[in-house]
């Protein structure tokens, strides 16, 4: 299967160091709002990438659910295998891909867990079906089939009918990824695409520099 004819000519918008925030926190926001407006579906989607203690790389698409100036939060299962690699090997990266902006936002940094009542506090935000749902899943551990995930959630159901405090599994919480550097992404004609770098020089200072295409 050929794919090479496959490609698109970028002339929606430019990104420039005269048009962009100071601070990447701010310009996240700005773009994620576009994207909200433009009625994405998910934009809050992003690949998290980690790596093992040995350096071997995996990514997967999940959920961005708070940003901040200390960074991004996400929620999963502490025992699934992206929270071992990133127990063990701190770093990560975010990717995020807006495709009918065509833009793309890349973070690295460190990943830590939140506090502990932050997690709490946001499980209980959560639909009904998702805190059992917490329960029910073991991420990333080998299944034999289907039907013990859907024989323990029914368990669950009945165990939790008319009962909506669910409490928070201790194996489930939140991790923030304190960015170190953010890189935004504009495509442009001829593959010439504005890309801008913003490196952490100190707790809240950053400087732009912008990087050939």
């Amino acid at each position: 299967m050929s794919l090479e004819a496959l490609r698109e000519d970028y002339r929606l918008a430019e990104l420039t160091e005269q048009n962009c925030e100071t601070n990447p926190i701010l310009q996240f926001e700005r773009w994620m709002k576009d994207a909200q407006a433009a009625h994405l579906k998910e934009p809050n989607a992003m690949t998290l990438s980690t790596a093992s203690s040995e350096g071997r790389p995996s990514g997967r698409v999940l959920l961005l659910k708070e940003v901040s100036d200390l960074g991004f939060v996400f929620y999963t299962s502490y025992i699934s295998r992206k929270s071992k690699e990133l127990e063990t090997n701190r770093a990560a990266a975010l990717t995020f891909y807006w495709a009918e902006l065509e833009r793309q936002v890349r973070v690295e940094g460190q990943a830590r867990r939140v506090p502990r009542e932050q997690s709490e506090a946001y499980f209980r935000t959560r639909p009904k079906g998702s805190r059992l749902g917490a329960w029910v899943s073991r991420q990333s551990e080998v299944l034999p089939g289907r039907e013990p995930l859907d024989r323990k959630l029914k368990e669950l159901e009945a165990a939790y009918e008319g009962v909506e405090d669910i409490p928070a599994p201790e194996f489930w919480g939140g991790y923030c990824v304190f960015p170190e550097s953010v890189e935004f992404w504009q495509g442009r004609p001829n593959r010439l695409h504005d890309r801008l770098l913003y490196r952490r020089t100190g707790e809240d200072e950053w400087i732009i520099e912008r990087l050939s295409p």
